[in-house]
């Protein structure tokens, strides 16, 4: 099969249109319209219903779609490792990891990781989805699981709990003490729903506070949300502990309430073991998960 036909079908799908297809590829659309026919014609099948607003696949265009996305991601991947020098840390990198970690912990760090490495160009993916790796979606991924995932070098990096906070400003104004479980019913409980994507120990700990019949309640799809309502003094806040150093007006109540480990690990693609810009920013993560770790002794906080 012609790997140019290829390359030209593959802009076409992507840009759903001739004319956007040439324009990237610095094809006329003649030119461009050509190559996908002669393709017809080669594998005997239709690729694109064509209408006036643009271009729709096949079905068999799918299928052909799907395989040239597939090597457009390897190709990608070859280029990356091809372009990452031996000495220097440039280029893109595509960070997946969950919302809360990624806005509440890894983003106020970031300043010191473009700090050395200023040519380096970060693409941060924040969803609770778990994004395939070998695949490219992307290049590293920071989870609160295993993944589960082939052909992944994987690092686990910490351990987190979920745990119950408010503010002092809050507690005193709410009138009612909060020393047992119990005292629940008295309070507005702040929490990602029980059924909203998290990790399980998080969910369970939900669904056990709940037993307890708080006043009320503020669900939000995620953990940025739930500090935002907790520094805002609306009530008891069901959160990560990674968050609570850099947000001091929050104090731990309930201190034997918390959630099962929560194990951290950061993982990407066996071919991108060499890659200088992976090892930079897993390097990066490392020593800030240590420096944090030391400041913690050093509070007589572990």
């Amino acid at each position: 099969m012609d790997w140019d036909k290829l390359r030209i079908f593959h802009a076409v799908a992507d840009a759903g249109s001739l004319t956007h297809a040439g324009d990237k590829l610095n094809l006329s659309q003649s030119a461009v319209s050509r190559q996908i026919r002669a393709l017809e014609e080669s594998l005997n099948a239709t690729l694109f219903h064509r209408h006036a607003r643009g271009l729709i696949l096949t079905e068999q265009g799918e299928l052909l779609f799907d395989a040239t996305s597939a090597m457009s991601k390897r190709l990608d991947a070859a280029a990356a490792r091809i372009r990452d020098s031996e000495e220097e840390v440039f280029g893109e990198l595509r960070v997946t990891t969950t919302f809360g970690f990624g806005t509440l912990w890894l983003a106020p760090r970031l300043p010191k990781l473009y700090e050395k490495y200023p040519e380096l160009n970060i693409d941060l993916m924040l969803e609770e989805r778990v994004l395939d790796l070998p695949m490219r979606e992307a290049d590293v991924a920071i989870r609160m699981k295993e993944p589960s995932q082939a052909d992944l070098v994987r690092k686990r990096l910490m351990t987190v709990q979920i745990q119950l906070y408010a503010t002092r400003e809050y507690l005193t104004a709410s009138g009612h003490p909060l020393e047992t479980l119990a005292d629940m019913e008295h309070h507005r409980l702040i929490c990602q729903n029980p059924t909203a994507a998290q990790v399980s120990a998080g969910a369970m700990l939900v669904q056990h506070l709940m037993t307890y019949n708080p006043s009320s309640l503020l669900h939000v799809n995620n953990y940025f949300g739930v500090l935002q309502g907790v520094l805002n003094n609306l009530g008891i806040g069901v959160l990560p502990d990674y968050v609570t150093d850099d947000f001091p007006d929050l104090v731990r109540v309930l201190p034997d309430i918390e959630s099962a480990d929560v194990p951290v690990y950061l993982a990407y693609p066996e071919e991108l073991r060499h890659s200088q810009r992976v090892a930079a920013f897993r390097d990066f993560v490392q020593d800030e998960i240590i420096a944090h770790r030391k400041q913690l002794k050093q509070m007589g906080k572990l």
